[in-house]
């Protein structure tokens, strides 16, 4: 049977919202009058998601799940989520309510007018502190002038995508993944709406700083080598600056006759050459244990259990 519309959860220790989304997510399908699923990933939750999720499942046909043996990571629970769905458009939407799931309906709209891909751009973020706003701001500018291609800012992985974006995402094999930015790739025509994001409606984000940065880190690898050529601009600037000291050395040695013991200067060269240095390595470190990851082809995602 033909699926209008397959709608993948992530969850991660999201119990005291489960239920509130369930709720919203059917009045919104309902009103729509499509076919539908509700594809639950529990990444590894320590809390009663799973089993919440499992007694849904019990009374309502179109919830099903996917239980990971651990945490994988966000990204890789909706890849999950990709490959098993079955819908011709596919809504990509967190477990916080954060999103609004009545948005769906506008962008499903904005779809059956010809679009492939319809992503919620957000105007404000309530209930996020000043600095996690300033972060996410700066990241997502940042990003969109390092890139070669162009990923919308102030957007979330919360969107609706046609089948065959889907099917082309499956193919894509790298291991670290950046959804929104291989969806932005992958091209097709794109558009969006505008919304205001909530607070988040119970329990507490399992997004720190440490899983940001490392998100950052693979957004940026994963879309630009920006990094690498900064990396080489530094190492033509320090080369010159070693260049004018050895020139500047011999010169007193033969001309002024003027030996300059240099502790001071030595050392900072020394330090400012090394901290170059380690940055470099840092950098093609984090280039080449994602094509480590890759080589190693393993799994991405381990299924304890699942209704699919």
């Amino acid at each position: 049977m033909n699926m209008d519309i397959s709608v993948i959860i992530p969850i991660y220790n999201e119990e005291e919202n489960i239920g509130h989304l369930y709720k919203r997510l059917s009045a919104v399908m309902e009103k729509l009058g499509v076919s539908y699923e509700f594809i639950f990933v529990n990444d590894g939750s320590r809390d009663k998601s799973i089993h919440l999720i499992k007694e849904l499942s019990t009374t309502h046909a179109e919830v099903k799940y996917i239980d990971f043996s651990r945490n994988f990571g966000h990204q890789i629970a909706v890849t999950a989520g990709l490959d098993k769905s079955a819908g011709q458009a596919v809504v990509i939407i967190d477990a916080d309510l954060q999103d609004p799931p009545e948005l769906i309906a506008e962008m499903y709209q904005k779809m059956k007018e010809g679009y492939e891909v319809v992503y919620a751009q957000r105007k404000s973020r309530k209930g996020e502190s000043f600095l996690k706003k300033l972060t996410a701001k700066a990241f997502y500018r940042i990003l969109s002038k390092i890139t070669s291609i162009s990923i919308p800012v102030d957007t979330g992985d919360f969107r609706i995508i046609d089948r065959k974006i889907v099917d082309i995402l499956k193919d894509m094999p790298e291991k670290n993944k950046y959804l929104r930015g291989q969806i932005s790739w992958i091209g097709f025509n794109q558009t969006y709406v505008e919304y205001e994001r909530d607070e988040r409606h119970g329990g507490e984000t399992g997004y720190t700083y440490r899983k940001m940065f490392r998100f950052a880190i693979d957004g940026i690898t994963a879309f630009s080598d920006f990094p690498m050529k900064v990396v080489t601009f530094f190492g033509f600037i320090v080369s010159l600056f070693a260049f004018i000291v050895t020139v500047f050395a011999i010169f007193s040695w033969l001309v002024l006759k003027n030996v300059v013991p240099g502790w001071t200067s030595l050392m900072i060269s020394i330090l400012f050459i090394g901290g170059i240095q380690m940055i470099a390595i840092g950098i093609i470190g984090e280039y080449l244990g994602r094509m480590n990851s890759n080589v190693r082809d393993r799994p991405l995602y381990i299924i304890r259990d699942s209704n699919i």
